[in-house]
């Protein structure tokens, strides 16, 4: 017999090749092999997101340190802001239009009201364009897209923080001093990151998609800072004869006015009760909703980001 032939009949009589028949998916998995930049599991995603927190903090610091790099008085803008915006309003709301009018401590009210809006619009807005703003970031390293929600978010929360000392003086200022009723800022505060970072993540995922949805999203806030009660009572509003009766809930249980109303019952004396009123606590409903909601609706998108 030939030396050729002797090959053809040993390769006849060899076994077959285990892989022999499997598709190629199939033969991945055999081996432990995944489809490169596939969306992880939503349990190890959660890991992976823990695993960067270190990561989410160097750059939510380091984005607040640079925001306000190029100016002389730097991240005394901050506080800047928001105060002349609150001062605006007081002209505009409080003297010219008198919704003052009936409100004690309208300056405490007024200045709460116009921080804590702050806090969820610069949340919304910076989420809108945390993956479309840093698209270099996202194609060039590879790490769990909910990063620059979460860190956009943190960021415009140490912003708050400063913004709420500055609070504390006014308060103190005015004559009011500590009370207990301050410790719930802390839990307020919580649930309002929560929710923020809930409906960042929910703006990052259409932005992404959708670049100019960024240059709506100055009016669609606006309307809702003029919804929220921030510079007028919305009892005050409610109880006028030729508003409809639908009107107060909405507007009651619109989340931002909630989270508002809850940080001045919290700090702001002549708004402490014995007890808060009972729809207030539906914050940690929006709460719970929106950062389930969010993160999921994040999550399901994360192969797609940074492509096409």
């Amino acid at each position: 017999m030939s030396e050729t032939t002797h090959d053809s009949a040993v390769a006849m009589s060899a076994p077959p090749s285990s892989d022999e028949g499997l598709t190629p998916a199939q033969r991945a998995q055999k081996y432990g092999l995944s489809q490169s930049g596939a969306r992880p599991s939503l349990p190890q995603y959660i890991r992976e997101l823990w695993d960067r927190r270190h990561f989410i903090s160097a750059f939510a610091s380091a984005k607040l340190t640079a925001q306000y790099s190029q100016a002389k008085l730097g991240q005394l803008w901050q506080v800047a802001t928001p105060l002349l915006n609150a001062l605006v309003y007081y002209f505009i709301f409080g003297v010219l239009i008198g919704t003052r009018d009936g409100i004690k401590d309208f300056v405490l009210f007024l200045v709460t009201g116009v921080f804590i809006f702050t806090f969820t619009q610069n949340s919304v807005m910076a989420g809108t364009r945390s993956i479309a703003g840093n698209l270099g970031l996202v194609r060039a390293l590879h790490f769990p897209r909910a990063c620059l929600p979460v860190s956009f978010c943190i960021m415009q929360l140490q912003q708050l923080l400063f913004s709420m000392g500055v609070l504390v003086l006014i308060m103190l200022a005015k004559g009011q001093m500590p009370m207990w009723s301050w410790l719930l800022a802390v839990p307020v505060l919580a649930l309002q990151f929560v929710f923020n970072t809930g409906l960042a993540m929910i703006m990052a995922r259409l932005g992404s998609k959708t670049p100019d949805l960024a240059q709506l999203m100055p009016f669609i806030m606006r309307t809702w800072l003029y919804a929220s009660g921030v510079m007028f009572s919305i009892d005050n509003i409610a109880n006028k004869a030729d508003i409809p009766g639908w009107v107060q809930p909405v507007l009651e249980y619109n989340p931002a006015a909630i989270f508002i109303d809850l940080m001045r019952y919290s700090l702001i004396e002549s708004f402490t009760d014995d007890r808060l009123p009972a729809h207030l606590w539906a914050g940690a409903g929006w709460a719970l909703l929106l950062g389930v909601v969010g993160f999921v609706y994040f999550w399901k998108a994360e192969e797609r980001y940074g492509r096409g």
